[in-house]
């Protein structure tokens, strides 16, 4: 699984989705936990705009969840769209990473 996590310095989560410019990519290995660090992304975004989560879905395009601070309806719908889960969260990049890691990692034993 690939999360991308939206911030300014690498360290918290910061950024609205649609003015993240600055993203941080993970790779998750559901498999054996393991977490690695992928790669650091930026997209050119115009701050004068209001809708440009268009931009930051075409940057993680690849990516399976985003984890941004917040995200408005519209992104949801086009992330939606492309297959990436938005994911409200604030605190540092790793206390984000592990209550998403956490919650999936439950989700998996819950029988509905």
């Amino acid at each position: 699984m690939r999360i991308a996590v939206t911030s300014s310095d690498g360290e918290n989560v910061d950024l609205h989705f649609g003015k993240g410019n600055s993203l941080y990519v993970y790779d998750y290995n559901e498999e054996n936990g393991d977490l690695n660090f992928l790669e650091h992304r930026t997209v050119r975004i115009e701050e004068d705009k209001k809708e440009q989560s268009y931009l930051i879905i075409k940057a993680i395009e690849d990516c399976d969840v985003a984890i941004c601070l917040e995200f408005g309806f519209k992104a949801q719908i086009k992330a939606s769209e492309a297959n990436i889960k938005l994911v409200r969260e604030e605190g540092t990049v790793k206390e984000a990473l592990d209550s998403y890691i956490n919650h999936i990692n439950f989700m998996k034993n819950v029988k509905i």
